[in-house]
């Protein structure tokens, strides 16, 4: 991997003279980082104190679940939304898919700019104009489908701004073990904010009779996010975590950024296996609320909905299904990480692997046994979400350690773009097949259409396990690599520091 000469920190400078005055000729903080490299690595003193660091997390956090509680409140409430539009489930599928084709296509720029200039206000700027479009989508009319789409679209702008940047700030915050904890923490709150999402989604239809009330809730939650990053969220120095407060500064053009990227095999192999799991979660997410509720009509346990304001009660199961794996899936796959690190190098990828692949027969029977037995479907979604609830946080944590911190932006950025591209902003569409499906076969329901279209999601879930394996492969040498390349910038800068310390003393007169 081309690394070298691309990635620097402070240089070396000459020990400046003794001076009797106010200042000892040391540039601010220096000394402190100085005794600091001195110390024991327990006693490194980060250049944001752990109180702030905590305090950070938990706004961030917050952003995150309600990012994602926006992204599934109309799946939440979708069967009324078809209604009131009057529209097929391809088309429904296309609002997904044209939020997510925004999200990726944005994600690239932000990725750039977030490794080159303030996160936070990259941020603040992306969250904005989520809060915006978000609140515009809740005013459409029946006549204004088209506008709903626009819309859908431009909140985008605001989730490739955040969901690419957020992970660079923590891993800047915390190293080692406590960041694959705040990692793990920050990305419990995807699935647990999609649960929240399909809740808010069907309990604001059920009680105003009117689906935009979904979309209504998180901007207002988002003016208090809002509030909070600007006096709450700081921006450290990038590579502070790995360099005890010093830092990393980069030095070269988006085009090496990529070229880097693409050498690096386990960033290229696990990125393919994010893609597949965006394809399949996404499809699930967006389809399998409406799919069981279609499975009560199917058994004759409920009628068929025809009005505006439909049956939610499989909204709030799943959604609660969500958020009990997401956070149980989330602990477990960090904790079996933290365990089997040390002595297996390849570990993670190896527990993403066994998540895809031990979900796909959870799968399977979920989508044939719906039929039959709603409450042993309900049994095989948990445990296939469980399964793939692993794999969040220990993917973020893979993508942190493998690539040099002054490109990790760019690195998410693209891991987004390629993911969504081929994966989700794709999967609720093509299962949007099932209205071909059904138009081929008259004598097919609804319910079975659908359920021929949800078995691509399995195969999606093999695939995903392969790419996962082949990235064990890699995942040693080229942690050890970027480890050596930090290492290597990090001791001109030690050796100076020292020098100033001593020198420091002497005038001071120890």
């Amino acid at each position: 991997m081309d690394q070298k000469g691309s990635v620097s920190s402070h240089q070396d400078k000459p020990v400046p003279r003794c001076s009797l005055g106010s200042s000892s000729g040391l540039h601010y903080g220096a000394l402190v980082n100085s005794v600091s490299s001195l110390a024991p690595l327990a006693s490194d003193k980060p250049p944001i104190s752990q109180r702030r660091a905590y305090v950070a997390i938990a706004v961030l956090c917050y952003v995150n679940l309600l990012n994602y509680m926006e992204r599934y409140t109309i799946a939440g409430g979708l069967s009324s939304l078809v209604n009131f539009f009057v529209i097929s489930d391809s088309t429904a599928g296309l609002l997904q898919t044209v939020f997510i084709c925004s999200f990726l296509l944005l994600a690239p720029l932000f990725g750039y700019l977030g490794d080159r200039y303030n996160r936070k206000y990259i941020m603040l700027c992306g969250l904005s104009v989520w809060l915006l479009t978000a609140a515009g989508s809740s005013l459409v009319s029946k006549s204004q489908f088209w506008l709903l789409v626009l819309l859908r679209a431009l909140v985008g702008v605001g989730e490739a701004s955040y969901s690419t940047v957020a992970p660079t700030i923590i891993g800047d915050l915390f190293s080692g073990g406590q960041r694959s904890v705040m990692i793990c923490i920050f990305y419990i709150f995807i699935p647990v904010g999609s649960g929240l999402g399909y809740i808010t989604g069907a309990g604001s239809a059920n009680l105003t009779g009117d689906w935009r009330w979904a979309l209504r809730i998180t901007p207002i939650m988002g003016l208090v996010g809002l509030v909070l990053m600007v006096f709450l969220c700081p921006n450290p120095p990038r590579g502070a975590a790995e360099t005890h407060g010093d830092g990393v500064t980069g030095h070269s053009s988006y085009v090496e950024d990529v070229k880097y990227l693409l050498k690096n095999k386990s960033y290229v192999w696990s990125s393919l296996g994010v893609t597949s799991l965006a394809f399949l979660t996404g499809a699930l997410a967006f389809w399998l609320p409406t799919f069981l509720a279609r499975a009560h009509v199917t058994q004759g346990l409920r009628p068929s909905c025809t009005g505006e304001s439909c049956n939610s009660t499989d909204s709030y199961i799943f959604g609660a299904v969500t958020v009990a794996t997401g956070i149980l899936g989330g602990a477990l796959g960090t904790t079996i990480s933290r365990q089997l690190r040390d002595r297996f190098s390849h570990a993670d990828p190896l527990i993403c692997a066994v998540g895809m692949l031990g979900s796909v027969p959870c799968l399977f029977i979920t989508i044939f046994v719906a039929s039959s037995s709603i409450p042993v479907t309900y049994v095989f979604i948990f445990f296939g979400e469980l399964l793939l609830s692993l794999n969040w946080a220990v993917l973020a944590d893979i993508l942190l350690y493998v690539v040099v911190p002054t490109r990790r932006a760019t690195a998410e950025a693209l891991q987004i773009t390629v993911g969504h591209l081929l994966g989700d902003a794709g999967s609720p569409y093509l299962l949007g097949i099932s209205d071909a499906i059904l138009s081929s076969n008259p004598d097919t329901s609804d319910f079975r259409s659908l359920m021929y279209s949800l078995l691509l999601c399995p195969f999606m879930g093999i695939l995903g396990g392969v790419f996962f394996l082949i990235t064990t492969m890699y995942i040693t040498e080229d942690k050890k690599a970027v480890q050596r390349l930090v290492e290597e910038r990090l001791e001109p800068v030690t050796r100076s520091l020292r020098l100033r310390f001593r020198f420091s003393l002497r005038c001071v007169g120890l």
